[in-house]
């Protein structure tokens, strides 16, 4: 669970808060009583901007319901070192037949 500070309390916490993130614990900074903005650890946001970057793009998402659908075919990247290379990215995921 994030903690929350004020804005004047984590000035004066700077070095303890940064501990904490690092630690993994997300910190909510507030300002008159409204949350304007987190500390986040850095693994986090980066999954978190990951996920956005997934979901971002089209043919990635139509893959994925794809795959939730049982509408893929994969394939064990041992076949690859028999199929020639610019044959290799259609296999690797491939609507069934």
């Amino acid at each position: 669970m994030k903690a929350m500070v004020t804005a004047t309390r984590a000035r004066t916490l700077w070095p303890r808060l940064l501990r904490e993130v690092e630690a993994g614990e997300t910190i909510a900074i507030s300002k008159r009583d409204r949350t304007v903005a987190y500390l986040v650890p850095r693994d986090r946001l980066e999954a978190i901007i990951e996920t956005l970057e997934i979901m971002a793009n089209p043919t990635a998402m139509k893959l994925i319901r794809q795959d939730k659908a049982g509408k893929l075919k994969f394939h064990p990247l041992s076949v690859l070192a028999s199929v020639p290379r610019s044959a290799r990215l259609s296999m690797s995921c491939s609507p069934r037949s």
